[in-house]
């Protein structure tokens, strides 16, 4: 199964702020829209995405202002993405070994063109999972040709 799979499935709306957003309103859209992570846009171009994660390593922890400090202060730049033809292990193995558990999709010009979670891609391995199951029970149980 591939990321295209996925997007194909539960859409690839792409949720963003601009850099100069408060980290305050960026929370409230995450919240809002019940999601982790958010892309950053800088003159229509992704330039970082900004997390639950960094909301509180950079903002909580280090006793800042959400209201006061743009996402552009916190957001991470160096930013892991995949395209649509990626296989959804692959991704599982980036995300593992990157600690990350967003990942932009981006198409062949870098315009981001869908998010990825790691929920996203343990659910549809799950479903495949059970899929298969499924395919050799009704293997195993369907009678004999006669």
């Amino acid at each position: 199964m591939k990321i295209k799979d996925i997007l194909n499935k539960k859409g690839s709306d792409v949720i963003s702020v601009p850099d100069d957003s408060m980290v305050y309103d960026a929370i409230a859209l995450m919240a809002d829209k019940n999601i982790g992570a958010l892309v950053v846009m800088c003159q229509g171009s992704m330039c970082g995405i900004v997390s639950e994660r960094d909301y509180r390593n950079k903002i909580i922890l280090k006793g800042r202002h959400s209201k006061d400090t743009p996402v552009r202060d916190i957001m991470t730049r160096q930013v892991m993405c995949v395209t649509e033809d990626y296989e959804l292990h692959e991704c599982m193995r980036i995300m593992s070994e990157k600690k990350i558990r967003h990942l932009p999709v981006i198409d062949d010009k870098r315009n981001v063109t869908g998010m990825i979670s790691i929920g996203d891609i343990v659910k549809a391995i799950i479903d495949e999972q059970k899929s298969e199951i499924n395919d050799l029970r009704n293997y195993i149980t369907s009678g004999y040709p006669g």
